[in-house]
């Protein structure tokens, strides 16, 4: 009997892993997708910065990487998020 495990793909670099990605974050480049909850500005960064480049707020950052095929894959943002 085969296990049916689930790859992730980082949208950054391509790594490729079966299962999630500890924290979201890479193993390989160590990178996320950041977008700002306040004006929607996007950042590739292994942590969000505090204050937002774009508007100069202190903001809250959301992870909005795709790891899977139904957002698109490897260099994609998941539009869901």
């Amino acid at each position: 009997m085969e296990k049916n495990q689930e790859e992730k793909v980082c949208a950054n670099c391509g790594y490729t892993a079966s299962g999630k990605f500890v924290g979201d974050i890479c193993p390989q480049c160590g990178l996320t997708y950041w977008k700002c909850s306040k004006c929607g500005f996007l950042i590739t960064a292994a942590t969000p910065p505090r204050v937002c480049t774009s508007c100069g707020e202190t903001c809250d950052f959301l992870n909005v990487t795709c790891y899977t095929p139904e957002c698109g894959g490897p260099g994609h943002i998941d539009p869901r998020l």
